[in-house]
């Protein structure tokens, strides 16, 4: 793993960067104020250069910092494109090339964790990865009984990486304040440096897996492979086959995609009701289309734990936009913390934002599109103190709920789909309607 730098003196270096670029901007800043530059004017130049280094030091890191890039999307979308566009060619790079670690290594993780004896277990191994992500990689095989499995590695020293970098960005906090007045970081870092905690912890993922497993077992729509085996480091899971998602996105037909989509919808929305949990890393790699026609999902290593299924003030909230009554809409936002009590927010503004969102449930039928997203992209891409985005604030609970909606919405629109998702949010978002 050459390219994960886990000493901590070089991520600490890298890191440490952030704070000593923000004070040379503000007092470059404070002397072209000095020399007759408007203060909104410099305001603005600082806060592009901030985000600028940013995302780059965020993009150059593989663990925590990354995964603070990934879930944060809200950033991007309150960011122009020259600096947003690179950040997100960064992460895409070392999502996409992440490096697999060499067949000793994958060897020696699994003589730790299962024993001298490891091989035992299979009757074949394929040292070559199926996949490779940023803690931890897939190798498929078959268990001692015949069962076709995948095995699960993680990286060696992935967590302290992981860790180490949210210690580091919980000191340069005040940075994103320079970005996003509206937004609590403290609070919103330690809430994710929690979430990624559990992902590391596989024997968490495991019991996530195995409850989605038993509650989908034989459903018409879905397809979850259970648990077999368990360590530390190690899951064992059932092998599923399938088309990956992503080939849907290119080479599916028009009726292959909008059934995709209004599935993926289905699942996220139905999850909380009934696991009692919501799958929170909903990217095209870990879905597949079984033979069957089910929609196979993989990878719960991310999950948001709603024992009360999902929270109805996004239901209730939803509808009373869709009435018109912005004045509630306002009030219940700033209850639930989205609008911190010193943000004065225009209605107005708030619900142009907001309408192209709540769309696809104010109407029978949606399609979504790149060139949708594109355009409500185009709407918040600017960085004067009064976007909207910018003063909106993302509460610790609602972190992977927005992660959730963020990614979901990106690949609903790759897809294209058009569906009647309105009759989803009708079935499982309590609130949505005025029934008990």
């Amino acid at each position: 793993m050459s390219d994960l730098p886990r000493r901590a003196v070089t991520r600490s270096a890298k890191l440490a960067t952030l704070p000593l670029g923000f004070a040379g901007r503000t007092a470059l800043g404070l002397g072209k104020r000095i020399g007759g530059k408007s203060a909104e004017i410099v305001a603005q130049e600082i806060q592009q250069r901030t985000a600028d280094q940013v995302f780059k030091v965020l993009g150059e890191l593989k663990g925590g910092a990354m995964k603070l890039g990934q879930a944060l999307s809200i950033f991007e979308a309150a960011l122009p494109p020259e600096i947003a566009g690179p950040y997100r060619a960064t992460l895409t790079k070392l999502q996409d090339a992440a490096p697999p670690l060499p067949a000793p290594v994958v060897h020696r993780v699994l003589t730790e964790q299962l024993g001298d004896d490891w091989r035992d277990n299979f009757l074949s191994f394929d040292d070559r990865p199926t996949a490779a992500a940023s803690i931890g990689q897939v190798h498929r095989a078959v268990w001692h009984d015949g069962r076709a499995v995948a095995v699960k590695v993680q990286y060696p020293g992935a967590g302290k990486a992981l860790l180490a970098d949210f210690n580091q960005l919980a000191r340069v906090g005040k940075l994103f304040g320079v970005l996003l007045p509206g937004l609590d970081i403290k609070p919103l870092l330690g809430e994710l440096r929690d979430r990624i905690a559990e992902e590391l912890d596989y024997f968490n993922e495991a019991d996530a897996q195995h409850a989605f497993a038993g509650e989908f077992a034989g459903d018409p729509d879905f397809h979850v492979p259970d648990v077999i085996a368990v360590n530390e480091q190690v899951l064992v899971t059932e092998w599923m086959d399938g088309t990956p998602l992503s080939r849907v996105i290119t080479e599916g037909t028009k009726e292959e995609r909008d059934r995709a989509g209004l599935l993926l919808v289905r699942f996220l929305f139905c999850s909380p009701a009934r696991v009692g949990m919501l799958h929170a890393d909903p990217h095209p790699g870990n879905f597949r289309i079984t033979p069957d026609g089910r929609l196979g999902v993989l990878d719960f290593g991310a999950v948001n734990r709603l024992p009360d299924g999902y929270p109805p003030v996004f239901g209730t909230l939803t509808r009373i936009f869709n009435q018109g009554d912005m004045e509630s809409v306002v009030a219940g936002l700033r209850a639930e913390g989205f609008i911190r009590e010193h943000i004065t927010i225009d209605p107005d503004a708030l619900r142009g934002f907001l309408a192209p969102y709540i769309e696809p449930t104010a109407v029978e039928e949606f399609t979504f599109s790149r060139e949708w997203l594109q355009r409500q992209a185009a709407m918040v891409t600017d960085l004067r103190p009064n976007n909207v985005v910018r003063q909106l604030n993302l509460p610790p609970s609602y972190v992977l709920i927005h992660r959730v909606h963020a990614a979901g919405v990106g690949v609903l629109c790759q897809l294209g789909t058009t569906a009647r998702f309105r009759d989803e949010v009708i079935a499982w978002v309590p609130g949505f309607t005025n029934d008990p």
